[in-house]
């Protein structure tokens, strides 16, 4: 690369008072509240791909908190004060994000959501107390257990039924080998991409610089500043490194409790007269589809080989492709005629807790990582987080 001339080291490249790693959605979701916060900030957010790479634009596009099985698990797993901080942390991320952006403008549609339960009892494990680990086959059970979670949540999202058995949907909606339906009607889904490029116009017209095919490969401490080393043969100057990279921050922060998980996804064919509308889950989460228009859009099944999954390689491979489409011709479209016209892999960020790190890694660095799967929910909040600690303003 030829030197730079002093325009390029006086603008793109001038020293910023925060360098953010990572131009995904909680590294924009960051530098906006940073500028609001402090519009003086000088911020530059730099990127190693050509957009954002990782889970931010290839994902779902799930504007979720959580299943009824998911959230059960996270009682059994977390407790129940946990489980209810970050349902809390989700559920208003998801109101930022449609206080900030028009609908139309992020693709979003509230369809409701849904979660289905097969007579195996499929989404539930583990061996605690009956409030914990109800039988979901049961309808007597069940529909205790969507009681109980309803009153817990009800202070957080106003709804008398969050969730609510809707068995007779069933039928109307083509699945197969499913006894139980649970409806969440508050429950939406956006497109990632226009979601990502609102962010990116909005914080660039707030004076944020954005570097592309910037891969930070280390840090020094020189005369009180950071100096930051890429493949590039320039360092980025800054007084503050807020790492962003969720699933990636050990390559920067290797002590961080963050574990890869690649996330696997099939898109179909426009199928005639599609029959359902809406977000879904089935196995805790898991498995995860949706309408995309009229073709249906499925991810997941990494459970089927969870060690093989926790890979940062972002190329989708048989094994899983060929359980998502078993579940996609078994139960979701028994009977139906369509074709596979896209796939992809993201990589989430997970560990061995499921709040979410934010913190102060010295003086000089910071990060927010570890969203386990929920970065669009999450990323307003954990962005207003990020600018409370960099600024020291509550």
């Amino acid at each position: 690369m030829p030197s730079l001339s002093v325009w390029e080291k006086e603008s793109f490249f001038a020293p910023a008072d925060i360098v953010i790693a990572g131009s995904g959605l909680v590294g924009l979701w960051s530098a906006l509240y940073l500028k609001r916060r402090q519009p003086s900030l000088q911020i530059t957010i730099v990127e190693r791909g050509l957009i954002p790479t990782g889970a931010s634009t290839r994902n779902a596009g799930f504007a979720c908190f959580g299943s009824l099985t998911e959230l059960l698990a996270d009682i059994r797993n977390i407790g129940e004060d946990k489980m209810l901080e970050l349902v809390a942390m989700r559920h208003k991320g998801l109101k930022r994000i449609r206080k900030t952006f028009r609908d139309k403008d992020i693709g979003y549609q509230q369809l409701g959501g849904y979660e289905l339960l097969s007579p195996s009892g499929k989404g539930t494990s583990g061996t605690a107390d009956a409030a914990t680990s109800p039988d979901l086959t049961d309808s007597h059970e069940l529909r205790s257990a969507i009681d109980r979670l309803n009153r817990t949540l009800k202070k957080i999202t106003g709804e008398q039924k969050t969730f609510r058995l809707q068995n007779e949907k069933i039928g109307k909606f083509g699945f197969a080998g499913v006894q139980y339906l649970i409806e969440n009607p508050i429950e939406g889904q956006l497109h990632s991409g226009k979601l990502c490029q609102a962010l990116l116009r909005l914080v660039q017209s707030m004076g944020v610089t954005v570097l592309n095919n910037i891969d930070i490969s280390g840090f020094e401490k020189v005369n009180g500043h950071l100096l930051l080393h890429s493949q590039h043969p320039f360092p980025l100057i800054a007084s503050q490194l807020l790492v962003c990279t969720n699933a990636f921050a050990r390559q920067l922060i290797p002590q961080l409790d963050v574990t890869p998980a690649r996330g696997q996804i099939l898109v179909t064919s426009p199928i005639d007269n599609l029959p359902f509308k809406g977000t879904f889950h089935y196995d805790e989460g898991y498995y995860y589809f949706r309408n995309l228009g009229d073709r249906v859009l499925l991810g997941g099944a990494r459970n089927r080989a969870f060690e093989a999954e926790t890979t940062t390689d972002m190329t989708f491979t048989d094994i899983i492709q060929q359980e998502l489409e078993r579940f996609l011709r078994e139960v979701v479209l028994p009977g139906r005629q369509y074709t596979i016209e896209n796939r992809w892999a993201g990589i989430m960020g997970m560990g061995g807790e499921k709040m979410p790190i934010v913190r102060a890694v010295n003086d000089h660095v910071f990060c927010a990582v570890r969203m386990h799967g929920m970065g669009v929910a999450l990323a307003p909040v954990i962005g207003e987080q990020v600018a409370s600690l960099l600024t020291g303003k509550s």
